[in-house]
């Protein structure tokens, strides 16, 4: 029975005509599947299905996602990382309690990412805040100062004043979740090319449940940034939500909301 498959160029030109043809027609494509993005159940033969390549160093493993969560593509992680994709495709990844992953960015600062819920007009919306540990100077730049948020700014970023408002859509930017856990936030390539990584986890971020079913409903994820020093690496919900506050009430705080990927 044909399956109800999305297979993008990318896709098939890694695995071939042949493969492609196969699964489009329901031979080697499974019915039912746990979606790689939200980690709930998906049936290929009753709703629109996106093909899912993971690519590593010197395997590749193909995996099935809601097409509502995450466009057909492949993507490129590292060898442990596919380890954990076979692990996680078959029932058997661990459980992780990790919340925050660093990750180098210009020069020698390294950005931190800790996910989280907020509460905003009464609904919760699944978050990211970014910290640097240190300060970030402008390209070019031998000043002592902090360019983080002006960056930021000049990139669509908005100053927040308010955490009871809701962040404008970032035009061009996209956050990628996979195998139901955190892989990158992804910015414009250069010239209209395909998007770049901002930031990139080394290993990738898990997730909690209540997180993954909020952004599985609202199809994007609000992203916060400050300054090194203005948030803190906050142990509960609450206490991230009251560092927010007050670093918006001092003016180091912008956001943008940032779809899925390729949504």
């Amino acid at each position: 029975m044909s399956r109800m498959l999305d297979v993008s160029p990318d896709v098939r030109a890694e695995i071939g005509d042949e493969e492609a043809e196969l699964l489009l027609s329901g031979e080697t494509a499974p019915g039912s599947y746990d979606c790689t993005s939200c980690r709930t159940p998906g049936d290929s033969e009753r709703e629109p299905t996106s093909t899912v390549l993971f690519v590593g160093d010197e395997t590749a493993v193909l995996a099935f996602a809601h097409a509502k969560c995450i466009p057909s593509q492949v993507v490129a992680v590292s060898e442990d990382q596919l380890q954990g994709a076979v692990a996680s495709i078959t029932g058997e990844a661990p459980a992780v309690a990790a919340a925050t992953a660093p990750e180098p960015a210009r020069g020698q600062a390294v950005l931190g990412i800790t996910s989280g819920l907020m509460l905003i007009e009464g609904e919760l919306h699944p978050a990211l805040v970014v910290e640097p540990t240190t300060a970030i100077s402008r390209p070019g730049s031998d000043g002592p100062g902090d360019d983080f948020l002006p960056l930021l700014i000049e990139q669509g970023f908005i100053p927040v004043s308010d955490m009871a408002e809701v962040p404008s859509v970032l035009s061009g930017w996209s956050v990628l979740l996979a195998m139901g856990q955190l892989h990158a936030v992804l910015q414009p390539g250069a010239a209209g090319s395909n998007p770049v990584a901002w930031w990139q986890a080394h290993q990738a971020l898990p997730v909690t449940d209540g997180w993954r079913a909020a952004v599985n409903r609202t199809q994007k994820v609000l992203v916060y940034a400050a300054p090194a020093g203005a948030i803190g690496q906050q142990p509960r919900e609450d206490l991230l939500r009251d560092a927010l506050d007050k670093a918006a009430a001092n003016g180091l705080l912008v956001a943008a909301a940032m779809p899925l990927a390729g949504t």
